[in-house]
Formats: structure tokens, sequence, C-alpha cells
């Protein structure tokens, strides 16, 4: 479509409000732009959604590292479903390069993830081999990324044969200081149960999955402010690792003890405060596109239909520091003729999309 000015039409959420945006060179407008042409009317309409928890640049391929043009292609899958703003949680891919095209979804990027070797899946991570050097790591990590770093809390310890931390909790306190210094914040791969509490403690802002969660553990991030993606729709996997894993078959009873236990836990955190929000882990085993079926995962929890919306859209927004519907703010917009909130067949679907104020869709 011509680089002309636009015009929307519809009602906004979560306050059900009519609102009406002009859009030119790329922003929003409060106010009438001459000569707009009026591409939707009637629907809703939302700032970009938001997956919080993808990878783009990684593929079920040995060491995982894609092309840059398949990055590229996982990208508009996203930019397709209205996920304008993507958290990539770990690439061994540098996707640095896409930020010059204006047809992707703007990226959040976490670097690598930091790993221990031989303690995460081949190829994925920086492998620390001198535990004392991880704060150092997670500083040029924090150099490398958009603000965030990833951490790999525990995997499987094949010594023992189930599930352990990787990292001493002083030199956590110490890496994750570092980032923060840097002005980073920081998260952390966690399926197990061990794992979390040194996290925590250690002032991490984020656990990523987090199905080994205790009363305990959700009492600490409540009072740390700790957030949670728990990746709903990627723990469907757990079955299938515990499956393969015939070599452990402690880890492989406490992998599916992990997913019997995953939803109450997580309803747990939410009714305890801990902020929640939508990712899909897409990348390897999760094909992209899935931020709806990921909202409609949450509400298996307990959340509202506008409130699992909200972690995929608003209230993710907010918590990224990016800003929604305003005037003055990047014309990045979802549009449905249906009401969203109706889940995921709605939410796949948008009629429009409109990302750095280009139609898409």
């Amino acid at each position: 479509m011509p680089a002309t000015a636009l015009h929307v039409r519809g009602r906004s959420l979560p306050d059900e409000q009519p609102v009406e945006w002009w859009i030119a060179h790329g922003v929003l407008r409060a106010e009438p732009v001459r000569g707009a042409q009026t591409v939707f009317d009637g629907g809703w309409i939302l700032p970009g959604l938001v997956d919080a928890h993808c990878h783009v640049g990684l593929g079920p391929v040995p060491g995982g590292a894609v092309s840059i043009e398949e990055a590229a292609a996982q990208a508009e899958t996203e930019r397709d479903v209205g996920a304008l703003l993507l958290r990539d949680c770990g690439s061994p891919t540098d996707t640095r390069s896409l930020d010059d095209r204006d047809d992707l979804p703007r990226i959040i990027r976490a670097g690598r993830h930091v790993a221990k070797p031989k303690r995460y899946i081949a190829g994925y991570a920086v492998d620390v081999e001198d535990e004392t050097r991880l704060p150092e790591i997670v500083a040029e990590q924090a150099r490398r990324g958009d603000g965030w770093v990833k951490l790999v809390g525990d995997w499987i310890d094949r010594s023992i044969g189930d599930l352990a931390p990787l990292w001493d909790d002083e030199i956590l306190r110490q890496a994750i200081d570092a980032a923060h210094a840097h002005g980073a914040r920081v998260t952390a791969h966690v399926f197990g149960e061990d794992a979390l509490p040194g996290l925590i403690g250690a002032g991490i802002d984020c656990i990523e999955h987090g199905t080994g969660l205790t009363d305990e553990t959700i009492e600490m991030m409540v009072e740390h402010g700790t957030a949670l993606v728990p990746t709903l729709i990627n723990l469907e996997n757990f079955s299938g690792i515990a499956d393969q894993a015939v070599k452990y078959p402690a880890y492989a009873a406490h992998m599916r003890d992990l997913y019997r236990r995953s939803y109450p836990r997580v309803a747990a955190a939410r009714d305890a405060g801990v902020p929640i929000y939508a990712g899909t882990d897409a990348g390897s085993t999760i094909v992209h596109g899935r931020i709806g079926d990921e909202i409609e995962a949450l509400r298996g929890i307990g959340m509202s239909a506008t409130d699992a919306l909200g972690a995929a859209c608003w209230d993710a927004r907010a918590w990224l520091g990016r800003p929604g519907l305003a005037d003055g703010a990047p014309a990045d917009l979802v549009c449905y003729s249906d009401d969203p909130r109706r889940g995921a067949a709605v939410v796949n679907e948008p009629a429009l999309v409109i990302l750095r104020g280009r139609v898409f869709r």
C-alpha cells in the first residue's frame, strides 16, 4: 500500500471504548489527518500483540542456528498473526540485521542462552567453562542484547540422572547484579524446583516455564516482583521429553510429575499476584505464529478472557517498556472484526495488521 495517511475506527480494550486513530509517517495521531484513507471501521483495535518468549533465528536443526532468511520468515509468520513485538529469549543466530527491515516485528533480544558445557541443548548456548566468569559473560550478553539476558537455570545433570541447578547462588547474585549494572534485566529457563530459590533470591527479573513452583517460591516471587512467562503450549512437550529419557528414569518421572502439576502451580502463582505474560516458546519444537493458542491456554489457569489477552498485549507492552495506543506512538496495530476475547480462532485471523504505519493484511 502506498505511504499515505491512514484512518482506523473501532473499539479498544480493555476499556471497550470507541477509538479513532489517524496514521501518518508511521505514528499514531489522535487528531484528524487530511486525506487519510479509512482502512478499518467498526471492529476492535489493539496495539500489536506480544510474544514474550520466542526464538527468532532458532530451528530444529543441529546447533539450532538457521539462516537469516529463515529467521526473517519466522518473523513474518509472527507479523501475519499480529504479534508485532517479540521478546527473543535466546538465539544462536545473530538477527540484528532484521532491524533494518521495516516489514518485520520489533524484536527485543536476550542475546544467546548462557549455560554450562553439556548442560543444555548442544549449540544453543554460550558455554561457561569457569563458573566464576559468569558475571563477565552475562555483562557481555547484556551489551549484545536489547535489555535482557537469558540464563539456563536448570537442566538434566547426567551424573545424578535428574534436573539440577547450574549455578552457585553467590555467582548468580554477582551475574544478575552485572546485568542490572548494564541496564539489562535477566530471565532464566527453569523446569524444576531446586533452582528457583537461588535465582529469585539473587534478584532475577523473570522466570520462564516455572513448572516447579512451590508455595514458598511463589511467595518469593511476589516479594521480589519477579514475573513469570509459563509458555503453557510448550508444556505439552513434557511427555515426549520423558519418553525419550529412557536412560534416566528419575528425570523422566520428574518431567511427567512437573507436567501434571503445571497448570495448578501457574494458577497458584497468578492467584498470589505474580505478574504473568504470554510466550509461546516458538522456535525448534513450537512453530511460530501461535500466540492466540497461548492466550487461550492462559484462560486455563483462571485468567479472564480480558486478562489473558492483556498478557499478550497492553500489559505485556507496559512490562517491556513499549507503548500501546497513544498519540505519537508507533503505528503498530492489530484489528479484528470480531471480539478477540472470544478465543484463538479470532486472534489467529486478524482482519488487519498495521506495522510501522503499513498495512500487511
